[in-house]
């Protein structure tokens, strides 16, 4: 399938460019590795550089010193002399840190793995960024996308680093990227033919001093877009103008060209998706569903293809999963809940009387102003990690009790729900206080869940 006007867009990358160059990569981690491996293939003498120094990140830099690329680790990666053409920053490292201060110092410039997987990128890309529904929107936009006969895959903040996956590029129609605050903080010439703004909530507040240094860098997205380009957002976004041609979607207000209608989403009035055909339920995933659409109509892919391509589709696990029913009370595991507008959507999404499972890291933020709605839609909360306290004290005017560990939370709950209850486990904030990510987390709820008998 072809798209005669997005095929301008992206000229055919110069395969020579970082030949002969020498090149720096900051972080050891998926995207790390990606961009080194990528810039040794292209002819780049590459060094990689990482302020941690353990057996599993040495058994790493074994293997790129067995591929030709040197390695830095601990206090010799901090306080490298040696200068450099460029500077690839992976987007977890914080340029707060000494590992990047040091490059900063030397006016080195830098890039990261997205912009660098860019350059080489033979197909227009759709990028997709929000605070939630990111993963969801990108794997359904993908699966879609391929029942629809599309050439297509997805990477980036999503399972294969796009470093990686444009080595494809060439054999793509487009390509979906799932794109990060922190990976658009170091673009450059990163032009999306689609650009996809989902939703904007406080996250990230370690990181950024407030929501809006987190927006200004989420923004970036639509930076070099042009009017041959499209800008799908969501409609209760206030964003500034944007240059690319806009779609706008909401199942809150008809005033979009996409919204919700009696359980329909509709484009401009007609009807083109009916949501309980789907296995996506709640607001927020009419929400995802019609972004994908409105990228699929912007490729010029008709409605009922789309619309027959995505009813197969089922959500990625952690994100309001059925669990199991015990004694008439339904299990829901929502460990990607990492922060409260997340927590918001999952608790409007259910019907049924709660007890809810939150807390985890201390990511800066309070959870004062759900306290409403925790009120009116919650029964009683159990409460874990770094934030218990505090929540506590934040839902005074809710029943809580507070759980050392995930598994005394799923006992705690269970006493407290009733036949008829939902447990939703939606934590509201990241899990790094107890666990290595969320998907740890919530494969724990599920194993404790499924030990109840």
């Amino acid at each position: 399938m072809n798209f005669p006007e997005f095929q301008i867009q992206k000229k055919f990358p110069d395969p020579m460019i970082y030949s002969g160059k020498n090149a720096l990569v900051l972080g050891l981690g998926h995207s790390g590795e990606a961009a080194a491996a990528l810039l040794k293939e292209e002819g780049a003498t590459v060094t990689v550089a990482d302020s941690s120094d353990n057996a599993a990140v040495r058994e790493k830099a074994a293997k790129l010193e067995a591929a030709g690329i040197r390695v830095l680790l601990g206090p010799a990666a901090d306080t490298d002399k040696a200068t450099y053409d460029v500077c690839v920053l992976s987007p977890g490292i914080d340029p707060i840190v000494p590992l990047v201060q040091n490059v900063l110092f030397k006016r080195i410039p830098i890039i990261g793995e997205l912009e660098l997987a860019f350059q080489e990128c033979s197909c227009p890309c759709v990028a997709i960024t929000g605070t939630n529904g990111k993963t969801t929107t990108t794997e359904l936009t993908t699966a879609m996308l391929q029942g629809c006969g599309v050439r297509t895959m997805s990477s980036g903040n999503i399972g294969l680093p796009f470093a990686t996956a444009v080595s494809q590029s060439g054999e793509l129609d487009v390509m979906i990227l799932e794109t990060s605050s922190f990976q658009l903080e170091t673009i450059k010439h990163f032009r999306p033919a689609v650009a996809v703004w989902l939703n904007l909530s406080a996250n990230h507040l370690d990181r950024y001093k407030d929501i809006e240094e987190y927006r200004t860098a989420k923004l970036r997205i639509f930076k070099e877009q042009s009017v041959e380009d499209f800008a799908i957002v969501n409609a209760r976004e206030s964003l500034p103008p944007l240059a690319a041609k806009k779609l706008t979607f909401s199942a809150y207000t008809e005033e979009a060209d996409f919204f919700l209608r009696d359980g329909i989403i509709c484009f401009r009035g007609e009807p083109v998706l009916e949501q309980s055909q789907t296995k996506l339920h709640g607001i927020h995933n009419a929400e995802n569903l019609m972004a994908a659409l409105a990228i699929g109509h912007a490729l010029n892919v008709d409605f009922e293809r789309m619309s027959n391509a995505v009813l197969g589709y089922t959500a990625p696990p952690h994100r309001c999963e059925f669990v199991r029913d015990l004694d008439g009370v339904r299990w829901i595991n929502d460990s990607k809940a990492t922060n409260l507008d997340a927590m918001e959507k999952a608790i409007l999404s259910q019907g049924r009387p709660l007890v809810l499972i939150a807390g985890g890291k201390d990511k800066g933020f309070e959870f004062d102003d759900i306290a409403p709605l925790v009120k009116e839609r919650v029964r009683s909360t159990v409460l874990i990690g770094e934030m218990k306290d505090r929540i506590a004290a934040s839902w005074s005017n809710t029943p809580s009790r507070k759980a050392a560990t995930l598994d005394e939370a799923v006992s705690l709950a269970r006493a407290a729900a009733e036949s008829g209850d939902v447990v939703l486990f939606s934590p509201g904030t990241s899990s790094f206080d107890m666990f290595r990510n969320y998907g740890e987390r919530g494969n724990q709820f599920k194993e404790a869940v499924h030990a109840l008998s």
